[in-house]
């Protein structure tokens, strides 16, 4: 798959990758501080932004994707700094090509399987936020206000509505709007999504330690919690853990001068 990227910089590379509902767009900030020291590529990940839609997304997919970027673009050896479903592809894709691995910075995303928390899951979060995106009808929509209100019916969150507004574009044929995520796919493939890379896939690879780790967490966030701690240093016993306070799980965006400094703690 031809992925859409964005290249800033000079220096050694650095490739970034948005999660779930994210883009390329969602990183420029981010991006133009990193390309000060490195050759930056943001890309946007199958069914996601601006590159094509498939049938198929899984990580298995996704780290295929990353590695015909990589010998595209002749990018021998990279950081990667993952967010999310994009720190998932990024562990999955450095556990396969560990020679293709400078150093490996996840952001706000434990190595553990998301469908085991139960009622706490994120399964039934993501699972009310596609179907409500699959119920827009862009028939009836005039403008992208629209899409909120109609969004707002179904998911309280203000914060999650307008991030996934960031993902409405005009259709150039029909001028209509529309999604610029496979809203379908993304919700066919949920289970993978949420399960995603965990202890039992790495086992025969662990104790990964030929490449740098950091994980970032967002201390308002629940996707790295304490006893995600002693899971993170059986696969990575050489990994760095950084708190981030008032930042959420879009630590990025809500804390970017903190988010900065802790990746520089790495990179």
């Amino acid at each position: 798959m031809d992925l859409f990227y964005r290249k800033k910089g000079k220096g050694a590379p650095l490739v970034i990758i948005h999660g779930l509902y994210g883009s390329s767009d969602n990183w420029l900030n981010i991006g133009k501080r990193l390309a000060e020291r490195y050759t930056v590529y943001l890309i946007d990940q199958r069914n996601h932004g601006r590159s094509p839609f498939s049938d198929e997304h899984t990580f298995d997919s996704m780290k295929e994707d990353l590695n015909l970027f990589f010998e595209k673009h002749g990018i021998e050896k990279a950081t990667l700094l993952g967010h999310s479903m994009g720190g998932k592809t990024a562990m999955w894709f450095a556990a396969d090509y560990p020679e293709k691995i400078e150093k490996l910075v996840i952001a706000d995303i434990a190595p553990k399987d998301y469908m085991q928390l139960k009622e706490d899951s994120q399964f039934y979060l993501h699972q009310n936020i596609l179907l409500a995106m699959q119920d827009i009808d862009f028939n009836e929509i005039e403008i992208r206000n629209d899409v909120e209100e109609r969004l707002a019916e179904k998911i309280d969150d203000q914060r999650i509505r307008q991030f996934l507004l960031k993902n409405v574009a005009k259709d150039k044929k029909t001028k209509r709007y529309k999604w610029r995520i496979n809203v379908e796919v993304l919700y066919e493939n949920l289970d993978e999504i949420v399960s995603g890379v965990n202890k039992n896939w790495l086992e025969d690879r662990i104790p990964i330690t030929s490449y740098p780790v950091i994980f970032i967490r967002g201390m308002k966030s629940r996707y790295i919690l304490p006893e995600d701690e002693k899971l993170i240093k059986e696969i990575y016993p050489e990994a760095t853990i950084v708190d981030i306070s008032d930042a959420g799980h879009w630590l990025h965006a809500e804390q970017p001068e903190k988010f900065m400094k802790a990746v520089m703690l790495c990179c």
